[in-house]
């Protein structure tokens, strides 16, 4: 009698204990997303990806019931925190916001990239397109960007020219232009824009190449002088500022920005994920904010963004053996 108590009690205890693994089991894998969600930013504060981001965050984390936190990761042209991505657990609490520069530039102009941009990361989303600027300190001798070209040609290698790194995507963009201008520079490589509005604006450098979104604030109260967009024609934004095909014609070349997670992500993860990323850049305080930044809003695909890696890489690939760029 005793021993069919005991019997029963374990049986019972055994219960309770699966139904108890279960429900924590549960907890810690229920729907996604049940636990902060980091973005990871491969640039300084003030860039244009970490504006976007934060911009979308609190709307993200209102809509997914998580935190969403933004991480500034700086470092090597935007690939220390891209590697970050790449390596990090396929599940959607980290992913990275990635744009032109580092995924379809840097493959082809440094030596020692540390992953594989066609194979390393899940598209998630690509969120806005913009144009660069070129820009010149007050100092500078020179107001507009034929005049900056004729004194580079009478100053052979004088041009002291300012990007967010060697065989970055600005880097590569103002190698297109001095070819394609026939004139020469030296390259000063930055870690982000707020590091080169200063110096522009102290004149330890006399131009600049860079997205729009730092710089505006420091063009729009004089401290430094547009020079061109390189969209191929004006940009609505900036209708007194000339495009850089005025100067050079032919040339143009614009930028895109987007979010990435680690390869092999879920496919619903990465749906869903586009979904709210899509929903919140079409919120009016994100949109009108990163238009007035110069930048385009894109509400596309994950398999959109994919073939834009693909076509890009191969865009610029081709571009790096054109103008003679030997990695670094």
């Amino acid at each position: 009698m005793r021993f069919s108590f005991l019997k029963k009690w374990e049986s019972r205890c055994l219960i309770l204990f699966f139904v108890l693994f279960i429900g924590i089991a549960n907890s810690q894998t229920g729907p996604y997303p049940n636990k902060p969600i980091k973005i990871i930013i491969p640039f300084p504060p003030g860039n244009t990806t970490d504006l976007m981001a934060r911009l979308i965050a609190p709307r993200l984390s209102e809509r997914l019931g998580q935190q969403v936190i933004v991480e500034n990761r700086p470092g090597a042209s935007g690939m220390l925190g891209l590697d970050l991505v790449a390596k990090a657990s396929p599940d959607g609490y980290t992913i990275g916001a990635g744009q032109g520069g580092n995924l379809v530039v840097l493959p082809h102009t440094s030596k020692s990239i540390p992953y594989d941009a066609l194979k390393d990361f899940s598209p998630i989303a690509v969120s806005t397109t913009n144009f660069l600027v070129v820009v010149g300190g007050t100092g500078a001798p020179f107001k507009t960007l034929p005049e900056m070209i004729t004194w580079a040609k009478a100053n052979p290698g004088k041009l002291t020219v300012a990007t967010n790194g060697e065989g970055g995507f600005p880097h590569l963009i103002f190698e297109h232009l001095r070819m394609m201008g026939n004139f020469s520079f030296n390259h000063i490589p930055y870690k982000g824009s707020a590091q080169i509005a200063t110096d522009l604006i102290g004149g330890q450098v006399q131009a600049g190449v860079d997205g729009v979104t730092g710089l505006t604030p420091h063009i729009k109260s004089g401290r430094i002088n547009l020079l061109a967009v390189t969209s191929k024609n004006r940009a609505p934004q900036w209708p007194d500022a000339a495009a850089a095909s005025e100067a050079v014609p032919g040339y143009e070349s614009g930028g895109w920005f987007g979010f990435v997670g680690p390869p092999g992500m879920p496919r619903d993860i990465v749906i869903k994920l586009n979904d709210e990323i899509n929903r919140a850049m079409k919120n009016p305080e994100v949109s009108e904010k990163l238009i007035a930044s110069g930048l385009n809003m894109v509400y596309e695909t994950p398999d959109y963004f994919a073939e834009i890696i693909k076509s890009d890489f191969a865009k610029y690939g081709k571009l790096v053996r054109d103008i003679g760029f030997k990695p670094q």
